[in-house]
């Protein structure tokens, strides 16, 4: 039986095409959600994609987290659901709480797009496993507010119990801190990161490469070998 893959459409989403289009090239099906539906279709895994939800009005993901669809959404990631946030999925994510910190406005205070080379830090994801700790891959970048934040107390804790995914390496495009690129939480089936990997599946498009494409085929294996 085929994985099906949920992709939620916010009003401002730009990527859920090319999502859709990473999760079909990586062998799972690829099923559309609406924002407005509270029913998730009986989806294997769910990915929130990148775009400028509602505008990004009051703050990133700040109102799209109140959707109808994220009901259901943050119920079933708490009881194992796999939930990839990318970019403004991320932002999301952090703001219905499924993964702590915030996201602020990058600290050049301009939007910035770029091919984006990050280090895999934690490969033992539901999002991540066909990855190798240590691998570096080229991701493309863009955002306005992708500026991870945390006290120091949340930042300690995730890198003692390896829950940073992706950090950036020799440049850090908009003032994370610790050069944070991507986290989980600690179940390890919530993951978010800002570069998006949906634009890195196909050697046509994006870097060139397919570096990306392995975040779709992990949660692939991940549900087949549950």
């Amino acid at each position: 039986m085929t994985a099906r893959i949920g992709v939620v459409t916010f009003p401002g989403s730009l990527d859920d095409r090319d999502t859709q289009r990473a999760i079909r090239l990586a062998g799972a099906e690829p099923v559309a959600l609406w924002h407005k539906d509270k029913n998730l279709h009986q989806v294997d895994a769910v990915v929130l994609c990148g775009g400028f939800s509602y505008g990004d009005y009051l703050r990133a993901g700040a109102i799209a987290r109140f959707s109808p669809v994220m009901e259901p959404v943050i119920e079933q990631a708490k009881a194992g659901l796999p939930v990839l946030g990318i970019c403004n999925g991320f932002q999301i994510l952090t703001e219905a709480h499924l993964l702590p910190g915030g996201m602020l406005g990058n600290d050049h205070l301009h939007f910035i797009c770029r091919d984006q080379k990050l280090r895999v830090e934690n490969a033992e994801t539901s999002w991540t496993s066909d990855y190798a700790a240590g691998q570096e891959i080229h991701i493309p970048l863009k955002n306005m507010d992708g500026r991870y934040v945390a006290d120091q107390y949340t930042l300690d804790k995730l890198e003692a119990e390896g829950r940073v995914t992706f950090r950036y390496l020799d440049f850090n495009p908009n003032g994370s801190l610790n050069d944070i690129a991507g986290i989980t939480n600690e179940a390890g089936n919530v993951v978010g990161l800002m570069p998006h990997p949906e634009h890195a599946v196909e050697p046509l498009i994006g870097t060139g490469r397919t570096d990306g494409l392995p975040f779709f085929t992990s949660i692939l294996k991940k549900l087949v070998n549950a």
